[in-house]
């Protein structure tokens, strides 16, 4: 260790603190210990904590390790107390200890209406529950969903209105590989959604509203209509115009916002630290060349976050927004008032508050990116650059750029693959183009909502606007189309991921420090990673089953053998749309699938009936009568769907199913009234609606012993 040389353990001492709380947190959340429990093991290592600093300091210089190991123990159990307080069904007055079938609740409207197809989606708070005329005084957040009549138009944030429907738990689809909805919900503290027609509620006097919120939706509401009223072009321009400058995603084409992410550009049209990076260097030119305040670094300072602040607030004080404003106040402060700070300290500083806010930013996908995206570019970013030199400054600038990108991208590639299962191979090229474009456009767009009231300024300005982004747009949808644009379908679970981590981890401390260690561990890594791949190959090439998929109104069928798979249901569901990306596409990353009916040898049809390995499945979807037989069919699996007309004790004259079907193309009531049936003739039964996605995992001897049949 050379002479004034800092280990990283004492430059960044919120580093050391940051990993207990985050490890307090994962405890907490998957353990769901009490509180009478935290609360003890908290009393019991502060109080030997403290104990420590009474015994004589030359035993206490022995003991330092086990006072270091008890601060530690007392963090992570102040983390499971601000996961357990920041869990709202903890509560004693949450609106779900009071709520059953026959509540009323009143609801207080958190946030302005936002449309869908079929309905208005809005964030509702619970403020009292009703049970027999009693008001009992709650509060918890739910999900509202109002049919659309022209009644709606007319509900603003704060309105209150009492409804009397019986509300439901958020659940999953029960997909395989599908996006956990249930728990990134209950993240949000929302357990309940519900979903009112007109008759279901009613308004009630009074509003309940907070100033600042007020505050913060007009001006989303001006931004908003400011950009639709000038922005030339069509609704894809006015949508990135909006997400690019408050973060607002409603406007958004989803199509688009695919390409975007394919093209491996997709954080541009979202609020984060890369917005308000450029804002921060923008000002920091900015303040640099003012004299009166070039002059004092307090009132520098300052005039930097109440801007950087100020607007976080005007582009809706978003968590992403939040998280990256909280992240750039620690790293201002420390570059101003301790010269000697270390970055990483600053990004551990400002976790640490963030998570102690809300714990649960932790599973965050923006957090996690977030922070990720910053270490590599603090710590890769350097050894990139150096490794080419150019005597023309332009070369030089690009590959400053490319550096950022190319160290921001090796630090996020292991999360991007565990979570969206694809890597934009032309990232460098669409950054090329779009970073800076984007840039030019957030300042323009800026100029326009300050040139609003100027009627001939703003129309201008929306036309410079609308024409960068149609050619931004135009250049990320023809990279996109390029067929090697993206590596997708790329298998990723989390052992693999960190395997991942650790050989980008050691590989970059062998080629900075130039450590035989490091290499040889990365190598290790690499062993590791290549092993937990081959392994989950073999599983995959093994499995033989049927998956009956929620889709809520249609039918959708996988056959899978080994990494093939043949499809039953609805032709829309075919085409590479919303509908497949959401509900089918997913499972088939996870299982590592391909669409190859012939390659399936092992299913035949037979009118409406299958044979697929052992197993016999029947599917009805139309009306159709059954005839009784003296010897009833067996069937393994029976699938209904589309609503037919048809009864249980009917079908149970012919055949006998060791398992009956609903799937999510049927009406509820219908299924309700069909279990009612099935729980009379004693038939097991299985509502995909309710219960998620049905798998049907066929045993591989019996499968084998089929083939060789």
């Amino acid at each position: 260790m050379h002479a004034g040389h800092i280990p990283f353990w004492k430059s960044s001492p919120f580093f050391r603190l940051l990993l207990p709380l985050m490890a307090g947190i994962i405890l907490q959340w998957y353990l769901q210990f009490t509180l009478g429990f935290i609360m003890l093991s908290m009393v019991c290592f502060l109080v030997a904590f403290l104990l420590i600093l009474f015994i004589p300091i030359e035993i206490r210089f022995k003991l330092q390790w086990l006072q270091g190991v008890l601060l530690h123990l007392v963090i992570v159990a102040f983390a499971m107390f601000i996961t357990w307080q920041k869990d709202s069904r903890h509560h004693a007055n949450w609106y779900g200890h009071f709520c059953n079938d026959s509540s009323s609740l009143l609801i207080r409207i958190n946030e302005p209406l936002i449309e869908k197809d079929r309905s208005f989606k809005v964030n509702g708070y619970v403020e009292a529950v009703i049970n027999n005329n009693k008001m009992n005084a709650a509060k918890g957040k739910i999900l509202v969903y109002l049919s659309k009549d022209s009644s709606q138009y007319a509900l603003q944030y704060g309105d209150r209105i009492l409804i009397h429907k019986p509300i439901q738990s958020i659940k999953n689809s029960g997909n395989p590989g599908a996006f956990n909805y249930e728990r990134y919900a209950a993240f949000q503290q929302v357990f309940h959604n519900v979903y009112l027609k007109q008759q279901d509620w009613v308004m009630y006097p009074g509003k309940n509203i907070n100033a600042f919120r007020t505050f913060i939706f007009s001006i989303q509401d001006y931004i908003i209509r400011t950009i639709k009223k000038y922005t030339s072009g069509g609704p894809n321009e006015a949508g990135i115009a909006e997400a690019l400058l408050i973060g607002y995603k409603e406007d958004l084409d989803k199509d688009l916002v695919q390409a975007y992410s394919n093209a491996g550009v997709v954080h541009i049209i979202a609020i984060s630290g890369l917005h308000l990076g450029l804002i921060y260097v923008m000002l920091t030119w900015i303040f640099e060349r003012l004299p009166f305040i070039k002059r004092s670094k307090f009132i520098k300072l300052v005039l930097l976050l109440s801007c950087l602040w100020l607007f976080s607030i005007l582009t809706g004080a978003s968590g992403s927004v939040l998280r990256s404003a909280v992240m750039f106040t620690f790293i201002v402060i420390g570059k101003n008032y301790f010269k000697q700070s270390s970055i990483y300290n600053s990004l551990a500083g400002s976790a640490f508050l963030l998570l102690c806010y809300d714990p649960y930013f932790l599973w965050d996908v923006g957090f996690q990116l977030s922070y990720v995206a910053l270490i590599g570019i603090v710590s890769l970013q350097q050894p990139i650059g150096r490794l080419f030199y150019s005597k023309h400054n332009w070369l030089t600038k690009i590959w400053e750029l490319f550096s950022v990108t190319l160290a921001a991208q090796i630090a996020t590639f292991p999360v991007c693959i565990y979570y969206f299962h694809q890597f934009p191979n032309l990232f460098f090229v669409t950054n090329l183009i779009a970073v800076p474009l984007s840039t030019v456009i957030l300042f323009a767009e800026i100029l326009l909502v300050a040139l609003s009231g100027i009627e001939l300024a703003a129309i201008y300005t929306g036309k410079l606007v609308g024409s960068m982004i149609w050619l931004m747009n135009l250049l990320i949808t023809k990279i996109n189309s390029l067929p090697f644009a993206v590596w997708d379908r790329i298998y990723a679970n989390i052992y693999t991921t960190w395997a991942l981590y650790c050989f980008i981890f050691f590989i970059a401390g062998w080629l900075i420090n130039k450590n035989k260690r490091s290499f040889r561990m990365a190598m290790i890594s690499l062993l590791l990673f290549t092993g937990l791949n081959v392994y989950a190959m073999v599983v995959l090439q093994q499995q033989v089953k049927m998956i009956v998929y929620n889709v809520p109104r249609y039918q959708a069928i996988d056959f899978v053998y080994r990494d093939q798979y043949c499809f039953v249901g609805d032709s829309i569901l075919l085409k590479d749309g919303m509908l497949h990306n959401f509900h089918l596409k997913p499972a088939r990353i996870a299982l590592q699938l391909d669409q190859n009916p012939s390659a399936i040898k092992h299913l035949s049809k037979t009118g409406n009936c299958y044979q697929f390995f052992s197993k016999k499945i029947m599917l009805i979807d139309t009306a159709i009568a059954f005839d009784p037989l003296p010897d009833k069919i067996k069937i393994d699996v029976l699938i209904i769907s589309k609503n037919p007309f048809l009864k249980i004790a009917g079908i149970t004259n012919a055949i006998r199913p060791s398992v009956i079907i609903f799937d999510s193309s049927n009406s509820l009531w219908k299924i309700a009234k069909w279990k009612k049936e099935c729980l009379a003739l004693a038939l097991p039964c299985f509502s995909i609606p309710e219960q998620g996605a049905f798998v049907l995992n066929i045993d591989q001897q019996s499968a084998h012993s089929f083939i060789n049949f």
